[in-house]
This record gives structure tokens, sequence and C-alpha cells, in this order.
């Protein structure tokens, strides 16, 4: 009876029913033969693991792998918490650590759902008013789900649903995408059996009394740890319908007027222990359930699957007719022959791997003796082939993901290249994505630095651009392969130059007198370095980047969702410098104490470090330290006296780079798309 506990979250006078739950045997299907299972053994434990629930750049879960504290008698477990865990670009955890303070209390707590923009929670705990169990009037401590919205410290406005009861058990919410539609299990009177699906709709910001799912969806056992997936389909645990044997898994399509038909998972969802708890991304090919059949790591454990062809019977993303017309800024004439190019973003925002952007390192506006990166857009010969050219009618057309977020770039010669973001799912009314270039009176002037002899990329080399017409220097920096790019004036001649310390400059200089029909320019430039220890170490040992888009909330070691631009583009440093060795350096503000400040920035610059394994650089590479507060970046220090935004606390919650070892080899290495040097 184990797996009715789980069910019931503590719940005794269900406990005491002894209901035998429904066995039947069932057949090995072919359903989903292609899916792999993997144990996540990097978070289950010995203890309880169970009901992940997506939630910033991995998901939050259930656990009672506490070692101290309180012990409920009848599971023989600490009682439940809940952890949050990052997840790799393969979709494999990280390090685990402690939710939210404020919602872990000395009771059960979970499973929880969260909106789409992640800033308010719906989660089941204890019965608790003020801090008390509170009994209903036959004694027994029952199961609620509460509201929590995330505040600047932690989560906070604790309230219960108003379709709770001290009479009865409400548990395990699953909120729908669009957050109008709350599921979640309860043994509410008017149900069809012990524990039922019920649903309650949100209307004007309150929530309506709930609806059951009816006998389709429920039956006279239990169903339980409902899940909504954005096609429609409602996934659940139940011992009613036909299974393997214990808790197995089902789905069913909501999403239309007319329902679908209830469909076991089958193997290797369900075995003959219990299966419950699954969650499902947004593409239908990646997810994660909880399971403790046997071979786990522990009683329950988090199962990761990969359905490279989808879950038979789930809808695949609803895709859209999407027009994007390139226009005339000036003209509003349609342009045809434009090239386009769509890239899809990441749940943190930013496009896929490095796609679009090449990065700069440039000195710290607050400190010239650091760096900090920079995205720069691609040069266009490097993005590779348009994805569309525009028609006559200046017109292209696509299928994009509905739930997706994309930029779109356009470029045409003799206009300015322009990118825009779009989201299908703001455009109600399917009306053209309209893309409006700016005619240009400058030429892309693509250029590369490169050493004198073994013909090294140089990065980070000043580039001086001298416009002979008005005297006019404009000034620009190599990115990490050596190159640069730069609009300059038509009809005019220019001196370029190179500079980087160490190395004898090189100059070059161009004519863009007559060269209207010509689209781009290119140069080479070769500078002699003064010793070949520089292209051993392209940046020199010592130097310290200070990441600037990497944020922690107050008193966290996670990092914030959406913020870790800077340590992705790190990543990609290390891989362009396969010698690079670096210490991750943590800080933290003033607020706590010594102790808890020095282990918090330990855990940061760690976390940090996690990230990068993830990304496939080596751990000998990586080195990490925490320092606390010792070292604030502004006069945020906390003494009598000292005043703060919550800002200015903030700029000290930071992480640093040292590049403390780089021994590049020596060797012929760049190439370059144009014939000879200009």
């Amino acid at each position: 009876m184990r797996y009715l506990f789980l069910l019931l979250l503590i719940l005794p006078f269900l406990l005491e029913a002894q209901v035998e739950p429904k066995f039947r045997s069932r057949k090995k299907t072919e359903l989903n033969s292609d899916v792999e299972l993997r144990n996540l053994t990097e978070i289950n434990t010995p203890a309880l693991e169970f009901s992940p629930v997506f939630y910033g750049n991995g998901f939050v879960f259930v656990s009672s792998r506490r070692k101290e504290g309180p012990i409920d008698e009848q599971i023989g477990e600490t009682f439940f918490e809940l952890f949050y865990v990052e997840l790799d670009p393969n979709g494999l955890p990280l390090k685990p650590e402690s939710f939210s303070l404020r919602i872990n209390s000395q009771l059960h707590e979970g499973p929880v759902s969260f909106n789409r923009d992640g800033d308010v929670m719906y989660f089941t705990r204890n019965n608790l008013i003020q801090g008390v169990q509170k009994a209903d009037s036959k004694g027994k401590v029952g199961m609620k789900i509460y509201q929590a919205t995330r505040g600047q410290f932690d989560w906070e406005n604790v309230r219960e649903l108003s379709f709770n009861s001290d009479e009865y058990s409400c548990m395990h919410p699953a909120l729908s995408p669009d957050g109008n539609k709350l599921y979640f299990a309860s043994n509410r009177p008017g149900g069809q059996g012990e524990l039922d699906i019920w649903v309650a709709f949100n209307q004007n910001g309150h929530w309506s009394e709930p609806v059951n799912m009816g006998p389709q969806v429920n039956t006279d056992g239990n169903e339980a740890f409902p899940f909504i997936h954005e096609s429609g389909t409602l996934f659940f645990a139940s011992d009613g319908h036909k299974g393997y044997g214990a808790l197995d898994l089902f789905m069913i399509e909501v999403g239309q007027r007319e329902w679908g038909e209830v469909i076991n998972l089958g193997e290797p969802f369900n075995s003959k222990a219990d299966d419950l708890g699954i969650i499902l991304n947004p593409d239908g090919d990646i997810g994660y359930f909880s399971s403790d059949r046997q071979g786990g790591n522990g009683k329950d454990d988090i199962y990761m699957f990969e359905a490279p062809k989808g879950i038979q019977g789930v809808q695949f993303p609803k895709l859209s007719n999407i027009v994007v017309t390139v226009y005339d800024e000036n003209t509003g004439r349609p342009l045809p022959g434009a090239s386009i190019w769509i890239f899809e973003k990441t749940s943190s925002g930013s496009v896929k791997g490095d796609e679009l952007y090449d990065l700069e390192l440039l000195p710290s506006e607050s400190d010239g003796d650091k760096m900090t990166f920079r995205r720069i857009r691609k040069q266009e010969e490097e993005l590779g082939e348009p994805k569309f050219i525009s028609n006559v009618n200046g017109e292209a057309y696509t299928l994009l993901n509905e739930a997706g977020n994309y930029i779109i770039l356009s470029s045409k010669p003799g206009y300015t290249t322009r990118e825009v973001n779009y989201s299908p799912e703001e455009n109600i009314y399917k009306r053209p994505i309209r893309v409006g270039l700016s005619p240009s009176n400058c030429m892309t002037l693509s250029g590369l630095v490169a050493s004198q002899p073994y013909n090294k990329r140089i990065p980070n080399a000043k580039i001086r651009m001298v416009n002979e017409c008005t005297g006019e220097e404009l000034r620009t920096r190599t990115n990490i392969n050596g190159t640069f790019e730069y609009c300059i004036e038509l009809g005019c001649e220019f001196t370029i130059i190179s500079e980087l310390a160490g190395y004898k400059s090189d100059t070059s200089r161009i004519s863009t007198v007559n060269l209207r029909s010509k689209r781009s320019f290119a140069v080479v430039l070769e500078m002699t370095p003064e010793s070949t220890s520089l292209l051993r170490k392209p940046i020199r040992e010592g130097a310290v980047i200070v990441l600037q888009n990497i944020h922690y909330d107050f008193g966290k070691s996670s990092i914030r969702k959406g913020e870790a631009k800077d340590l992705e583009d790190l990543a990609r440093l290390m891989k362009a410098y396969p010698s690079m060795e670096i210490e991750l350096v943590s800080h933290t503000d003033c607020r706590g104490s010594d102790e808890f400040n020095l282990k918090l920035s330990l855990d940061r610059a760690e976390s940090a470090k996690e990230f990068l394994l993830s990304r496939g650089i080596e751990k000998k590479r990586i080195k990490a330290f925490g320092y606390g507060e010792a070292f604030p970046a502004n006069h945020c220090d906390c003494k009598e006296g000292v005043s703060c935004t919550d800002e200015e606390y903030e700029t000290n919650r930071r992480t640093e780079v040292k590049i403390s070892r780089m021994d590049e080899p020596l060797g012929a290495e760049y190439s370059f798309p144009f014939d000879e040097k200009n």
C-alpha cells in the first residue's frame, strides 16, 4: 500500500480504507517501441524522488532525501520537500538544491505547478493554519492546494485556494499552458471513486467551483498526478483503468470539443510497479516521470525518456502559416531578392548554439583592467545560405511552431541588415511579418587579422579605419575568431590599421569609390608578434573576464532563468581555445553572515562550473572558488550608514573568470574567403 500513501501524501483516512487496486494484465504492444529510458542517477537517492515539473532552466521535484529533521512515522522518511535542478543541453540534471526556504515547511510539500512566466506557483501542502496542522471532523489532517507568487527574494503571498476544505483533500495541481484551467486530484464528494481528477476554471482571476472529469477519465479506483500538455493531452496516473500492475500512466485528448479515448502509455513507461507523475516538453520528444520499478536507485526514482517520434497519441506542436514581407522603409515598396534567415530562440531568449552571433572581448566599462563579453552578429558569409529569398512581391512563406519564439534576419545589397523578434502566439490575426530595410550609403568591410608567421587568428585586436574624405576615425575590435565587420562610407578612401600590444601593427588602404554595385569589401591584415609566446597565449594568463549576464537571486546558488548567456559564451571561448584553463571566482553581497556568504559564493562558483561541464568542458580545466562578501564591486559593504538599492546589491552577486593557463599550439590556421590581401 506504499503507492497509495504516495498518492495521498499521508492522507490517513484513505490509508485506512485499504482499497485493493484493480491490477489487470496487459500484453506488451508496439506502442512507443522507440522510447528510451534513463534513470537519473545524478539526482536519485535511496529515498523518494518523484513528480518533476518544468521550471526555469530545469525542473522542480519532490523528495524525502533530507537525512536530518522530523520523520513521518507512517513511511519512515523525512517529510517531503521541494528541490530544483538545472538541466544541461541534453536534458540531463546537474546538482539539485533546495527550491524555497519559504515554501518548504516542517510537513509535506509537493507536487507543484507553475504558470508560463514562472512567477505564480500552485503547490500541495498539509492543511496548515498559521503553521499549525488543521484536522477534519474525524481528526485527520488532509492536503490542500496553495498559491504563491515569486517575490524578490523568495516565494511570497502564500494563500490557499477557495475550493479547499478541511473535510477532504485537494492535491497534485496541474495548470494548463494558458493558465485558464487547473487540474488536480481530490476525494471531494461527488466523484467517481476514491481519488478523481477534477478541473477548476479561471474566471476573472478567481477559480470556479471544480468540475469532475467524469467516468471517461475517473474510475472507482484512484486517478491522480495530472499533467496537461501544450497539445491538449491530459496525462494522469490510475490504478482503476486497465493496466500493468499498480499505478499506470494514461493519457486522453481533452483539447477538442469531443474527447479522445483513454490510452495506457504501455511499456516502457508502465511496469508492474508504480508509475506516475509524467511531464513532456512542448515538442513531445523528451520528458520525465517517476517509478519505483526494479533496478532503480531508491524507492521512487525519476526517469528521463526520449521519444524521437513523439508519444503515439500526442499531437505535435501546431504549426502556423507565416508570411514574411520585406520592404523599403523609405518608399514602402516591396523588396524582391532579399535574403531571409530564421533563428529559433531558446527558453532563455538566446539563439540556439552560435548560429547568429560571434563574440568580442572588450575592456570593462567599470574596470578597464578586466574584460567583458559582447555578442555581435556574424558576417553574412558565416550565416550560411539564407533560408528564403523574397519573391517579386518581397514575400517569403514558411511554417513556424506557434509556441516558439524567433529572430528573423533580412538583408539586401544597398540596405542595412535588420533583425526582428517574432512570436506566432502573439500574432493572433496571422498578419504578415513586415521587415523594413533602410537604404544604406555604406559598404560592408569584412576583415581578418592574423599573425605573420603561422597565420594564427588574432582576437581582440584594435582596428582603426580612417576616412580620408573627412578625417573621421572609426574603431572596432576583432572577435574571438580574429575577424571584424564594419559598414564604411561609399565614395571615399580609407586607411585600415590593426594594433595590439606585443605585435607590430599592419596597415592597408582601400577605396570605395565607384563601388556602388559591390556588396562587400575584404581585407586581411597581418601582424608580426614580438615573441611566439603571444601566439600561444592569445588571451594573456591572469586576465579576468567579468560575467555580466549571469545573475543569482538573493541567497540562491542556482542561476536565474535566462541569465546564463555569459556562461554560454565562456563555454564557446573555451572550446575555441582547448588549452585554456580557468578559475571561477564567485562573490556575494554583504547581506547575511560571513559564514553563510562564504559557503553561498562557493556554491555559486560550483553551479557555474557544473554549467560549463554540461556544455562539454573538461573538469580538469575549471577550478571554483568562493570569496563571499570580501571583495564588493561597489560601496555596498553593509557598514553603518551605507544605503544601497537592490540593483547595487545585485552588482556584488557576481562571478568572474581568471585565465590561469593558456598554451595554444603553433601552426597554420586561418583561411579567408578572399583571393588576396587588399
